[in-house]
């Protein structure tokens, strides 16, 4: 049983690192999407 709920927290442990770490990328990945297309669309209105 003890070995049972060992396993079954590293189970859990590695879930909640993989979500985290995935919506932490998507955040910064959007991030940096959409500052290049603003900086792209300021300089050719300035053309």
């Amino acid at each position: 049983m003890e070995t049972f709920l060992e396993f079954l927290r590293e189970v859990l442990k590695g879930i909640v690192r993989e979500v985290s770490a995935h919506i932490f990328r998507k955040n910064v990945l959007e991030n940096k999407k959409t500052t290049p297309r603003r900086h792209k669309q300021k300089s050719d209105s300035q053309k």
